[in-house]
């Protein structure tokens, strides 16, 4: 039996296709032109359990607006990293100093309030995904973020012009300034990610046979995992400002420095009003955080057993939501769970915005700025992401699946592979001379040269591969489609606990302390990663089958999301 029908595919992203579509001994099968760059001739749309465990496993297409909204992300971080990476300098010294300053914080006042505005950051986007995905919407949230932005921005600019300013408004402006911005980071960053993920459709495991006669299968996992690389690219893209920033700041003024980002995140409401009308947007859910809280609060009552919280389980209580949100709510809290070992790893990461740059200022800089040397991370990232995507990930799936658990564990060795990296490199420091364990006495650094701090740099930014980019991936993947922001949030707070634990360390981030700082940060670090990986290692065996929850249409995928769900909610009263 065979049967031809053409029929044509549209979207915002691409050229309408015409597709054959046949269907041969009952079998359903579609022949179109070209998939994902490759030369396809159909596929089918259910593998069997053979061909998932046989069969190449490749990446789906992406769409174009997905592209559109991560111009609108590298538009914020290029204003955000732009701004930030001067703040050490201005906080830290004098007009007089070297490297200048204005607020003259001294070292420890610089770094407790860096550590303030990266844990502002990160605990505003709480309040960004409850907004989004209780009244207003992604899109919305990242519009009215991106005003306040502007304003924050602004503020910052004139405060910091030198005819116009004094120390005292400065200082006020400046905390003004960071509050503001920190309100709009929350409500983008917490949306930002979920909306360019929300672009492409989700879609169940499907073979493709190429035109060569290779049967290959579509892993919807593998295109988020894509999406999210890109995503990150465009953040590393956009936070190659720190580049001109750091130049402005060293021989213009800190002005210009920050008069830069303000005009180029107006890129950012150009592309959000141009692309209004083509994006998905996904709609509210009805009070949906509020009903996961109740949710949460009846498996409580009844000993942890969300059971009890299903329609189907208690019909005469007549709950407004259905047996597959509690399955997702138990879902979300196992990705919770993952988040718990984070805060470590983030106080790690932090120390490359602030300490680093403090260490480099006590080096031989050779005419760079001190702070220059972020851009290293960023082009570390711009050039191994793709390498991770398109060459090191495949390469492995040959052998045996890279799961989200094994690549965050990864992430964590890389972390703390840096911090020893820069212990050591701290130690030199200090056996240099000419003042040792005090350098910078009289201005004059100690004789070791700053680019001894790349290899630092470059393993923060295997660590963010690994770590961070998974993270984001892991909060996406495994939240109900309508508490994606706000489990995104929680993920982000992460970050802001790793900041607060920053602020409590800050009164050692000093000379001739920092080789201590270094060595504590790496054995936790090291400690925290291995600890993580024997408390969710089981998580990867059942990563497919909380995934299958989100295509419980069909029977088959339905059983094996029940049974990683009933894992994880086994695993939660434990």
């Amino acid at each position: 039996m065979k049967r031809t029908e053409t029929s044509s595919t549209d979207g915002v992203d691409s050229v309408e296709k015409q597709k054959a579509v046949e269907v041969v001994d009952d079998k359903l099968v579609e022949v179109i032109s070209s998939h994902n760059g490759l030369e396809v001739e159909s596929y089918d749309d259910e593998p069997t359990e053979e061909e998932m465990k046989t069969l190449k496993h490749v990446a789906g297409t992406i769409p174009f607006r997905c592209w559109l909204i991560a111009v609108v992300e590298l538009s914020e971080r290029f204003a955000y990293y732009g701004l930030s990476t001067p703040f050490q300098n201005y906080m830290q010294n004098g007009p007089d100093d070297t490297p200048a300053g204005l607020l003259n914080l001294k070292s420890q006042g610089a770094t407790g309030l860096s550590y303030f505005f990266q844990f502002w950051c990160y605990v505003t986007p709480i309040f960004g995904g409850w907004l989004s995905d209780t009244y207003i919407g992604k899109y919305n949230t990242i519009c009215w973020g991106t005003g306040v932005y502007v304003i924050g921005i602004l503020i910052l600019f004139v405060t910091s012009i030198p005819s116009i300013t004094t120390q005292n408004a400065a200082t006020g402006g400046f905390i003004a300034a960071i509050i503001l911005i920190g309100i709009a980071t929350g409500m983008i960053k917490s949306n930002i990610s979920v909306l360019i993920a929300d672009q492409f459709p989700k879609q169940r495991h499907r073979v493709i046979t190429k035109k060569d006669g290779t049967r290959v299968i579509e892993d919807p996992n593998i295109t988020l995992q894509n999406v999210f690389m890109i995503f990150y690219l465009m953040i590393n893209i956009g936070s190659l400002s720190v580049i001109a920033t750091t130049e402005l700041e060293a021989h213009v003024g800190f002005w210009a420095a920050y008069l830069l980002p303000f005009c180029f995140f107006w890129i950012a409401v150009i592309v959000l009003a141009v692309g209004k009308n083509s994006y998905v947007k996904p709609p509210v859910g009805d009070k949906v955080i509020s009903k996961c809280f109740k949710v949460v609060g009846i498996a409580i009552k009844n000993k942890f057993n969300f059971e009890a919280a299903k329609p189907s389980v208690s019909p005469d209580r007549a709950f407004p939501w259905t047996d597959k949100f509690v399955d997702e709510i138990v879902r979300s809290l196992s990705a919770c769970k993952v988040f718990l070992f984070y805060p470590v790893y983030w106080v790690c990461y932090g120390q490359m915005l602030n300490t680093f740059v403090s260490v480099g200022g006590t080096m031989e800089l050779h005419g760079l700025p001190n702070d220059f040397f972020q851009a290293i991370d960023s082009i570390a990232l711009i050039v191994f992401i793709p390498i991770c995507e398109y060459f090191l990930y495949p390469y492995i799936r040959k052998f045996t699946p890279f799961r989200p658990i094994t690549k965050i564990f990864w992430g964590f060795m890389f972390g703390a592979a840096a911090m020893v990296w820069a212990a050591v490199l701290q130690h030199f420091i200090y056996k240099s001379g000419p003042w040792y364990k005090y350098p910078m006495a009289e201005n004059t650094p100690n004789h070791i040269h700053i680019a001894w701090q790349v290899p630092a740099y470059v393993l923060i930014a295997f660590s963010e591969i690994f770590a961070s980019i998974t993270g984001l991936e892991y909060a996406y993947s495994k939240a109900p489609v309508t508490m994606k922001s706000f489990i995104m949030a929680i993920f982000l707070l992460t970050n802001a606990f790793g900041s607060a634990i920053g602020c409590a360390l800050s009164p050692v981030t000093k000379d001739p302390d920092y080789v201590w700082l270094y060595v504590g940060l790496g054995v936790a670090c090291f400690a925290a990663g291995w600890l993580f990986w024997f408390c969710f290692k089981h998580y990867n065996d059942t990563e497919e089958a909380m995934n299958a929850l989100d295509y419980d249409e069909d029977p088959t995928m339905l059983k094996h999301s029940k049974d990683g769900i009933e894992e994880c909610a086994d695993f939660s009263k434990a």
